[in-house]
């Protein structure tokens, strides 16, 4: 698999999420994104615009959607939180 994601960034937009984000069904959703995780914590996910991203232990990943165009919506919603954040 190539590794298209940079795993730091997907582990603060999903931390930013948790914290920033309204309680919702699944988890907590901000700006179009919902994250949550397992229940043990080791594997996380992000889930929107027809995307559901799980990421796991050692930076393993899998994108499931149908279009190409979800992905780029979907990471564009992910580059958009990254921007709010203070590194």
């Amino acid at each position: 698999m190539k590794n298209e994601l940079n795993s730091n960034l997907i582990l603060k937009v999903y931390e930013h999420i948790r914290q920033q984000g309204q309680e919702y069904e699944e988890g907590k959703q901000f700006e179009g994104i919902t994250a949550f995780s397992d229940p043990d914590g080791y594997t996380i996910y992000l889930k929107g615009s027809g995307v559901f991203l799980r990421f796991g232990f050692h930076n393993t990943y899998q994108f499931n959607y149908d279009k190409e165009s979800q992905k780029a919506d979907f990471m564009k919603k992910v580059n958009y939180i990254a921007s709010m954040l203070d590194d």
